[in-house]
């Protein structure tokens, strides 16, 4: 199994969120065990993290120490630190949802970025058949319980209808990546924040 350091995807962005972010915190949800927390503080970002794992954080806080964390679901109130943002990431961490929900939390998303703030979001993939696009009981469409775990799996027009509103699309591309044992096939979405 490959390490979540050897999935270096935030890089190219980097320079661009740093210029949306103009000053502003990034919130981080999901950060898991602060990879890419670790990546946004050595690019000189400030970042606002929140995961449902008291461990991950643990770990997390000691990967990224000069971040600020919170343990919570992110279904949950965020933190009152998490206003006027000029950016966030949210790496494979708005799949665990039904629909309605997802489709909350990316207008929550959008409420906490300030206008012409960044979000870099990855999502499961409908043909990411590895992790259980596939074979598994249908909660919803597209939304499976894979091995005890709801799993939400989302094809391009998914992606087009759950940023349709106030949002300027920058890139949507479907990369395989191999952080994992088996090649994992994504949604890369970069946009910007839009009043």
């Amino acid at each position: 199994m490959t390490s979540p350091a050897a999935d270096p995807w935030l890089s190219p962005w980097l320079p661009l969120l740093r210029e949306h972010a103009a000053d502003q915190p990034v919130l981080e949800l999901g950060c898991g065990s602060g990879h890419d927390t670790a990546t946004l503080l050595a690019a000189g970002l400030s970042v606002v993290a929140m995961d449902l794992s008291t461990e991950a954080v643990r770990q997390a806080r000691d990967r990224a120490p000069g971040a600020r964390f919170h343990v919570q679901d992110l279904r949950d109130p965020w933190p009152a630190d998490a206003t006027n943002l000029g950016g966030a990431v949210a790496s494979l961490s708005l799949h665990y949802f039904p629909w309605h929900v997802t489709q909350q939390l990316v207008a929550r998303i959008h409420h906490t970025l300030r206008p012409g703030g960044m979000l870099l979001c990855r999502l499961n993939s409908t043909d990411d058949h590895h992790f259980g696009a596939s074979g598994h009981p249908a909660i919803e469409p597209h939304y499976y319980l894979v091995d005890g775990q709801p799993k939400h799996f989302f094809d391009r027009a998914d992606i087009d209808h759950l940023f349709s509103s106030g949002w300027r699309t920058l890139s949507v591309r479907s990369p395989t990546i191999h952080r994992y044992a088996q090649p994992k096939q994504i949604w890369e979405i970069v946009l910007e924040s839009e009043t």
